[in-house]
Formats: structure tokens, C-alpha cells, sequence
């Protein structure tokens, strides 16, 4: 990934701005355009760059409510009903694969978020695709033949989603492989009105919007995938929908927060991966570089 490239996403994710916070985001590039990993909007501060520093705030005037809920009104071209579902869920998905995350007043009802109103403070996360990053890992993982399942393993912003990203596209344009990518919150491929703004490959069917443990037995059933992608495994359900599928003889290969692959083994949720998947891609990061080490678990 070059100086310049993520220069312009910087670029690209300011102009979700309204117009006075834009001009102090952009006016940011030259010392943040690099490094910043996201734009916090909270009403009542400025607006802050995430970095792998930390946070750091830029000059110009304070946040306020219709500064939020102009963002939104632009991402969703001033029709909120046509993403009310991801509204609800938390995040939309803007052109060019930018995910706004959404926080304020929820309105429950029957114990479910039903909608998200009077909102506080919004995350617009900068991704950015590292083309050839798959590169470090992919040919140790196949070596021995056909892909074997795999997890990637680091802590929260240690890369995870961006080498997940690189090897679902990898697999699938340079080895062939018909992948199935559960992206229930759009951070892969970002699909924008159904199309992927972010690259994972002519061979990747993907299905966004849906968690993990519906998403899986469908694409399963529909697309007959060799290889079936996810992000973030959590909750019981999304192990036991991964166990199901390697056992009808789909690879799999997803990411999962932790410090190692011995941590990993101290959790009592994930016991039951360690039985359909061969090895871990364990992400070390130190300052901005990344280091990967594939362990056969």
C-alpha cells in the first residue's frame, strides 16, 4: 500500500464530511492522511483521527447533531428507509466501501434494537485494501495441497479483516477456489448496493447484512462454496455453524480476536474450532509494521 493510496482514501472518507469539518479534516492530510484509521465524530468535540498513536484531535469547530445526521442523510442520498435494517444494526456502508458506525439513543423493543435516534457520536472507518499481502502467508498454508482451514488471530486493529480481505481475493483470482464470504457487517467487501467496493475476487459470492450463523448454512446450501470466509467469530452459534460446514466438507477460513494461538485454547467457546481448523495466522504489530506467523494448531 503506497503513501499516495492512502492519501486518497483519507481524501475519499473526508468528504463524507459536511463542509466546515471536511475543510479541517483535509487540511489534517499532510500529518494524518497516512496513518488515520478512522474520523470520530462526537457532537460536541472536535472531530478526532484514529491512529495507531491514539486519537488525535483536529482543528475547527465542534460537532454538532445536524452535522451527524447530515452524514447520514448524504450516505443514504437523503433515503434512510433504504438502510433502515443496518441503521438499526448499528452502521451503514457508504460509496467506496467506507463503514460509518452509529451511536445514540436506541429505541428497544421485544429485547432488539429496533431503531437508533438522537445520535452522538458516528465512526467513519478508512479501509484500505493491501494488494500482495496474502503473498506472506498463502503459500505456506498450501503447500501440502488443498487450502486448510485457518484462522487469523490478533487483537482489536491488529489487521485482521485487511489480510482476511487479501486472502479471500488471493484464493479466489490466483488459485481459482469458489469462496463464500459471510460479511454480516460489510466490512470485507463493503458491497455497496449489491456490488463489492473493495476487492475479493471474480470467484467470491458474497452475502452481507446477515449474521454469521444464517449466513453460513445458506451459502452452504446455495452457492456450493469450496471455501467459506468470515469475520469476528464470537458467539456460539457462528462456531457451531462453522463446525456444521467443515463436516459437510467446506474449508473454512475466518479471524478471531486474541494475543495468540494459547489464548485462543483458554477460551471454552472456541474449543470446538480447534477440531475442523489446521492452522492460525497469528498478526504481531509492532509501531506501524505487521508480522505474520503461521502456527499449525
Amino acid at each position: 500500500m503506497t503513501g499516495a493510496y492512502a492519501r486518497e482514501r483519507y481524501r475519499q472518507a473526508c468528504l463524507l464530511l459536511p463542509p466546515p469539518l471536511r475543510l479541517c479534516a483535509l487540511e489534517a492530510e499532510e500529518a494524518l492522511g497516512e496513518t488515520a484509521e478512522e474520523l470520530r465524530l462526537r457532537r460536541g468535540q472536535p472531530v478526532t483521527a484514529a491512529t495507531p498513536e491514539g486519537e488525535q484531535p483536529l482543528p475547527g469547530p465542534a460537532v454538532t447533531g445536524e452535522d451527524l445526521e447530515q452524514v447520514v442523510d448524504q450516505v443514504t442520498d437523503w433515503s434512510r428507509y433504504t438502510a433502515a435494517e443496518t441503521i438499526r444494526q448499528g452502521y451503514l456502508t457508504a460509496r467506496g466501501g467506507f463503514r460509518i458506525g452509529l451511536c445514540g439513543t436506541a429505541v428497544v423493543e421485544g429485547g432488539e434494537i429496533r431503531r437508533i435516534g438522537d445520535l452522538s457520536s458516528l465512526a467513519v472507518r478508512i479501509p484500505r485494501e493491501s494488494l500482495g499481502l496474502a503473498a506472506q502467508v498463502l503459500p505456506r498454508l498450501m503447500e501440502s495441497g488443498p487450502f486448510p482451514s485457518t484462522l487469523v488471530v490478533s487483537p482489536p486493529g491488529g489487521g485482521k479483516t485487511t489480510l482476511l480481505r487479501d486472502m479471500v481475493r488471493c484464493l479466489s483470482d490466483q488459485y481459482g477456489l469458489r469462496l463464500a464470504l459471510a460479511d454480516e457487517r460489510g466490512e470485507i467487501a463493503a458491497s455497496y448496493q449489491g456490488q463489492a467496493q473493495l476487492s475479493v475476487g471474480r470467484h467470491t459470492d458474497v452475502m452481507d447484512g446477515c449474521p454469521k450463523a444464517l449466513a453460513i448454512p445458506a451459502l452452504l446450501r446455495s452457492m456450493t462454496p469450496q471455501i467459506i470466509a468470515v469475520d469476528e467469530v464470537a458467539l456460539p452459534e457462528d462456531v457451531e455453524a462453522m463446525v456444521r460446514a467443515a463436516r459437510c466438507g467446506a474449508g473454512l477460513l475466518a479471524t478471531v480476536h486474541g494475543d495468540g494461538v494459547e489464548e485462543l485454547r483458554q477460551k471454552p467457546l472456541l474449543e470446538p474450532l480447534f477440531e475442523v481448523f489446521t492452522y492460525a495466522v497469528v498478526i504481531r504489530r509492532q509501531g506501524r509494521e505487521r508480522r505474520y506467523e503461521v502456527k499449525l494448531l
